[in-house]
């Protein structure tokens, strides 16, 4: 499970304000191995984790490039899962080196070959000189790909903007926070970061427990937060990706440790797009 809000912004009315501001949660297995996020690929160009797990050795789940191109995936909570599918994190580590393709050319391509991956929601977009784009497609929903307009989002483990309590509740959250003019560029980041980290469970939730009526009620109600915590599962990873007007990245990854939900480790990039 995985949880993502954003607010998309291609033409800042303000020089202070932000094209993008991005908060996401990598849920897992807290014993799955990955990598925390660092410049790799050509030229170090690319920002992301890694995961490490056998056979998906070089997927990501989040990241961006000095290209301007970023890419974020969850999966599609259903129960019947292809165990020879491919790995869904090539989706987004395939989109950030591929130099030549733009964020709808790549989504419309992936749409053709959606139904032999297991369910997944995936958005790719194009920081560019002259104009932003920011796309959408889900293989468990509507054929094509959609142009996202400017605007607040959210996305979990159904389809874009599903009414679940949790997405709702920390749409409500995150956007009262976005819509802050008063903050810093840190104060942005610290009050994001609280928002990712709300443990307060959202049940009963009829949405989302249909969705996933095989899980046990535990493990249902855990679900239902937006920062989730279980014994061996949950919330291991908070991502803030902030793109201002002159193309000025800040990027801050908050990571669990040794399987331990009370050892984190931050870490904090800067850089700026190229073009």
């Amino acid at each position: 499970m995985c949880i993502i809000f954003f607010k998309f912004d291609p033409r800042p009315a303000s020089k202070n304000a932000y094209r993008l501001i991005l908060a996401a949660n990598r849920d897992e297995f807290y014993s799955r191995p990955s990598k925390t996020a660092d410049f790799w690929g050509p030229d170090n160009e690319i920002l992301s984790g890694q995961d490490l797990e056998n056979g998906k050795e070089g997927g990501s789940w989040l990241g961006i490039s000095r290209r301007g191109k970023l890419a974020a995936i969850t999966n599609y909570m259903e129960r019947q899962q292809k165990p020879d599918a491919p790995g869904r994190g090539f989706l987004v580590s395939n989109y950030l080196t591929d130099k030549d393709v733009d964020s709808y050319s790549y989504m419309k391509k992936l749409s053709a070959d959606g139904p032999q991956y297991n369910g997944f929601n995936l958005i790719t977009a194009d920081f560019r000189a002259r104009e932003d784009v920011l796309c959408y497609y889900g293989n468990r929903g509507v054929p094509e790909p959609v142009h996202l307009k400017s605007g607040v989002y959210g996305l979990s483990n159904s389809l874009l903007d599903t009414p679940w309590r949790k997405l709702l509740q920390g749409k409500r959250h995150f956007t009262s926070v976005v819509n802050d003019g008063t903050l810093s560029c840190d104060g942005l980041v610290q009050e994001l970061l609280t928002v990712l980290n709300n443990e307060e469970l959202n049940t009963p939730d009829p949405e989302q427990e249909s969705h996933g009526h095989w899980y046990s009620k535990t493990m249902i109600q855990a679900l239902s937060a937006v920062c989730v915590r279980s014994p061996d599962y949950g919330t291991r990873t908070n991502t803030i990706i902030l793109v201002d007007a002159d193309g000025n990245v800040t990027f801050t990854e908050r990571t669990m440790q040794n399987c331990d939900t009370s050892e984190w480790i931050t870490s904090s990039y800067q850089f700026k797009l190229d073009g």
